[in-house]
């Protein structure tokens, strides 16, 4: 259960950013995220302390949330908690991607002939942080310019994932403190304006 105390946070967090607070259960951005890997893993999905503002021209749409979902093996079920920033925008268009910490499964199939991971050879920090795969190579290597690049050489242990006018940005398994909140949306913000063609104006 989301506790109380996480919960008046937030909401001051939110009224400090300038952002609308539910503490309720709000399950609509999840018919925008049906297709993205996060959204996909297990079972009981919940969205709930709902951070959301929209631009001027409603042309973007910014929510912050925190997400839980379960996978049951048998007897034994686990519930998983992570804070999302998810972006709708018509200022974006991006190829559908999936970013995630490369780890030793990714390096074994690919090894095995699976998906090859999109590496940067002008990049190598990048290349060995992260593994990054979609249907359209050519194309994700122009949404990840170099600024790009950079940030998440620097800024290890995110996921990213996106598709045409829909950007998401969490840590997975983790629920982020109130207090680094600020940071994340920033962070978040920064990333979208690199990877949109005009400036956002969600601030």
């Amino acid at each position: 259960m989301p506790s109380l105390q996480r919960q008046q946070s937030l909401s001051r967090v939110a009224f400090e950013l300038n952002f609308h607070f539910s503490d309720k259960q709000d399950q609509s951005p999840l018919a925008y995220l049906k297709d993205f890997h996060l959204f996909r893993e297990g079972g009981s999905k919940k969205v709930y302390h709902l951070m959301s503002k929209k631009d001027d021209l409603l042309e973007s749409e910014l929510r912050i949330f925190d997400y839980s979902y379960t996978i049951s093996t048998g007897k034994t079920s686990h519930t998983y908690h992570q804070t999302v920033f998810f972006l709708q925008s018509k200022k974006l268009g991006l190829p559908q991607f999936f970013m995630s910490p490369e780890n030793l499964f990714h390096r074994f199939k690919e090894y095995l002939g699976f998906r090859k991971d999109i590496d940067f050879a002008e990049f190598p920090k990048f290349s060995e942080q992260y593994y990054l795969q979609g249907e359209d190579p050519e194309y994700i290597r122009l949404a990840f310019d170099s600024r790009v690049l950079r940030l998440f050489t620097v800024e290890p242990d995110w996921h990213v994932e996106g598709v045409n006018y829909y950007l998401a940005f969490y840590r997975k398994h983790q629920l982020l403190p109130p207090r680094e909140i600020k940071r994340f949306y920033e962070l978040g913000l920064k990333l979208a304006r690199f990877m949109e063609a005009e400036s956002l104006d969600l601030e």
